[in-house]
C-alpha cells in the first residue's frame, strides 16, 4: 500500500467520533483479490468495513452509505460480469444515491470513501481510454467536498489512474490496489496508525492521461524543457505540466525523511574500478517508519540516446524516531553499460550523475567520471 497524500496529518484515524463510509468498494469483496487471482475465493475476503470494525472497537461509530456504482455504462457492466465480474448494481438513480452519502457526512466527523476500479477493469482484455475514476464517483467525491468534512480516500485499482482532481481537493490518499483477502484489515492497520505505511509506486501516475506514457526512465529530447513557461518552442504541453502527479518510487510515510548529499568513494574511476555511493537517511519524525532508499544514475552522453534516470538499486531500512543511517551502495561498470549500435554491450567514458532519494523525483545527487 502507498500513502500518497496525507494533508495535515489526517491520517492516522482516531477510534472515537464517528465516520461515514461511503463508495462502491467499502464493502466488495469480489473486488478485493483483483482479476488475476485463479481459484481465489473472493467470498473470503475481508471488506474494508469488516477491517474498520474490527480495529476500532465500540468507541467509533460508522455510518455508511454506497454513494455511486462502479459504472453506469450498461454495456461495460455487461462485459464485466460476462466474465465473472460480479458488479453489484444498486438501481437508485446516482442523485438519490449522492444525496444519502451527503446526508452520511454531514452527521460524522469524518468521511472515508472507497472508490476506484472494479478488478474486471484491468488485467488481460481491459484496456480503459479513460483513467479517471469510472461512473459517477468523481461527482461523488466533489459532493462529500462541498460539505466541508475532512476526507480520505482509499482507491482500489489495477493500473496508474489520472486523480488529479482528487489529489488537489482531498485530505489524504491511501492507494490499495486490489490487497487480498485480509485486504480489508490491512487497510484498517495502516489507516488507523497500527502499521506505518512504507510502500512505493512501481509506476508513474499521470496528472492526465494525455501525458501517458509517462516514465522516470525517459529519454532526453532535442528541444529539453528547461521551466521558461514563456519559451514555447521546448518539449512541453501548452495546458499542463511536464511532471507526474506522482513519479516512479513515490511513497509517504506517517514520519519523514531526510536525506544527505551523496558522497562518492572517488571522483574519477576505471572500467577496473567499484564505486560507493554513500547517503545519510534521517528519521526526522516521531515515530518508527521504514524507508526505502533509490539509488539512479543517468549517463550524461553516449553513443545512443540515454535515459533521464536508471534505477540501479534500492534499500528498504528501518529507522526509529530520530535514528540516522548510513546507506551505501555499490556501482560497478556492469552498472553503466548498455547496448550500442553494434549491439555490444558495454559502458563508455564520460561523466555521470548518481541521484539518491525517496523516489525518482526527490533527489540529492553527485558527479563522477568514468575513464
Amino acid at each position: 500500500m502507498v500513502l500518497l497524500k496525507n494533508d495535515k496529518n489526517i491520517l492516522p484515524l482516531k477510534k472515537t467520533g464517528s465516520i461515514a463510509l461511503v463508495g462502491p468498494l467499502a464493502k466488495s469483496q469480489a473486488d478485493l483479490i483483483g482479476n488475476w487471482s485463479g481459484a481465489g475465493e473472493y467470498k473470503k475476503a475481508i471488506t474494508v468495513e469488516q477491517g474498520i470494525k474490527s480495529i476500532a472497537g465500540p468507541s467509533l461509530k460508522i455510518n455508511y452509505a454506497k454513494g455511486a456504482n462502479i459504472s453506469d455504462d450498461s454495456l461495460m457492466i455487461l462485459r464485466l460480469n460476462a466474465h465473472g465480474g460480479n458488479l453489484d448494481v444498486d438501481p437508485r438513480s446516482s442523485e438519490d444515491m449522492i444525496k444519502e452519502a451527503i446526508e452520511v457526512a454531514n452527521r460524522s466527523d469524518i468521511v472515508v470513501a472507497v472508490v476506484g476500479e472494479s478488478q474486471g477493469m484491468t488485467g488481460e482484455a481491459a484496456s480503459r481510454a479513460d483513467i479517471g475514476l469510472p461512473g459517477k464517483q468523481l461527482d461523488l467525491l466533489k459532493a462529500l467536498k462541498q460539505t466541508g468534512k475532512p476526507l480520505v480516500i482509499i482507491l482500489m485499482n489495477g493500473r496508474p489512474m489520472s486523480i488529479k482532481w482528487e489529489n488537489d481537493n482531498v485530505d489524504g490518499i491511501l492507494e490499495t490496489w486490489f490487497a487480498g483477502t485480509e485486504a480489508g484489515n490491512a487497510i484498517a492497520d495502516v489507516l488507523f496508525g497500527t502499521y506505518n505505511p512504507s510502500g512505493k509506486l512501481t509506476a508513474t501516475f499521470p496528472q492526465h492521461v494525455g501525458q501517458v506514457p509517462i516514465y522516470h526512465s525517459q529519454k532526453n529530447t532535442g528541444r529539453p524543457y528547461a521551466g521558461d513557461v514563456l519559451d514555447k518552442y521546448k518539449s512541453r504541453y501548452l495546458d499542463v505540466p511536464n511532471e507526474p502527479l506522482y513519479p516512479f518510487g513515490y511513497g509517504l510515510s506517517y514520519t519523514t525523511f531526510e536525506y544527505s548529499t551523496p558522497t562518492l568513494s572517488a571522483k574519477e574511476i576505471t572500467s577496473n574500478d567499484k564505486l560507493t555511493v554513500t547517503s545519510k537517511v534521517t528519521n526526522k519524525g516521531k515515530r518508527d517508519g521504514e524507508e526505502v532508499v533509490q539509488l539512479y544514475v543517468r549517463d550524461i552522453t553516449g553513443s545512443v540516446t540515454r535515459p533521464l534516470k536508471e534505477l540501479k538499486g534500492f534499500q528498504k531500512v528501518l529507522l526509529k524516531a530520530g535514528e540516522s543511517k548510513d546507506i551505501i551502495f555499490t556501482l560497478t561498470t556492469a552498472d553503466l553499460a548498455f547496448y550500442r549500435h553494434d549491439m555490444t554491450f558495454g559502458a563508455e567514458p564520460g561523466k555521470f550523475i548518481v541521484f539518491v532519494g525517496g523516489n525518482s523525483r526527490d533527489v540529492k545527487q553527485a558527479e563522477f567520471i568514468l575513464k
